[in-house]
């Protein structure tokens, strides 16, 4: 089984970018996992911000393959504890067929589209972070949930 993070645009801030490499690698004990970059829409200026949710759905859309198993994050998700999280990942792992991934979309959120997939959907905070930020976020959680299932002391 493989973890995807699927995400829209790319990171411009390289502390970004290092933290969610950071992370990547370490995840890479644990569990075979890969990051897949949505190019950023063209002429995004030209664009209503739905436009743009419609453009970027259609190209995530796309990038599944039949049998993922999809969660969204979502400002209106489920929200766990570290611990919790830990729990709620290992049993993916256990029952998802070939991959779990992780969207993550573009600054305006998903389209209705996607949203109609019936993905389901995880909060990390109740707080809004940019779509860059919660990439490296998101890795960190990851990793974490793998120590607190391997009874390593990362968590305390």
């Amino acid at each position: 089984m493989k973890v995807v993070l699927l995400l829209t645009g790319k990171t411009d801030a390289g502390y970004w970018k290092d933290a969610l490499a950071d992370y990547t690698e370490r995840l890479k004990h644990y569990i075979s996992i890969e990051i897949e970059v949505i190019k950023d829409v063209k002429n995004v200026k030209n664009m209503s911000e739905t436009q743009q949710k419609e453009h970027e759905g259609r190209l995530l859309l796309k990038s599944l393959q039949a049998g993922d198993d999809c969660i969204l994050l979502d400002e209106r998700g489920k929200e766990f504890t570290s611990m919790q999280f830990a729990s709620y990942l290992e049993r993916k792992i256990q029952s998802a067929p070939r991959r779990l991934v992780f969207v993550i979309g573009g600054p305006y959120g998903f389209s209705e589209e996607v949203y109609e997939q019936s993905f389901e959907r995880l909060s990390l905070s109740k707080m809004t972070f940019s779509h860059q930020m919660i990439r490296p976020f998101l890795a960190e959680q990851l990793y974490r949930a793998m120590t607190i299932m391997r009874g390593e002391a990362y968590h305390h």
